[in-house]
């Protein structure tokens, strides 16, 4: 049954855990792809609403919006894989990833359209 589930990396190892263990760690995993959706859709909303912004300031915020989906996507990947390691081999879970790279994100996103808006750059 191993051989036939994705990723086999992480199906290979150890032994079939309690159930509700893997369903938690994929309703994490979830909750960081709502995340990712979240912050793809504020990117999108910047320049599909005409946000009154100097568009500079409004392009880098998007941007910025975009790597921070990218990196919420692959920290999810990575840390449903260790979790569910970690759970198949009984051992201590893993330390979670800092969310110090998302809140940096977001505190840019806001200097840059809150300070935009605040300087009259519209």
């Amino acid at each position: 049954m191993a051989d036939r589930r994705f990723p086999r990396s992480v199906y290979r190892v150890g032994e079939e855990p309690d159930p509700r263990f893997t369903l938690a760690n994929e309703r994490t995993f979830l909750a960081w792809i709502r995340t990712t959706m979240a912050l793809l859709a504020g990117a999108v909303a910047l320049e599909a609403l005409g946000v009154p912004e100097h568009p500079l300031l409004r392009h880098g915020a998007a941007i910025v919006l975009i790597a921070a989906a990218v990196l919420v996507i692959a920290q999810a990947w990575w840390g449903w894989v260790r979790t569910e390691r970690a759970i198949r081999q009984r051992s201590p879970l893993p330390s979670p990833f800092s969310a110090l790279p998302l809140i940096l994100a977001l505190v840019a996103v806001a200097v840059l359209i809150g300070g935009g808006l605040a300087l009259g750059e519209y």
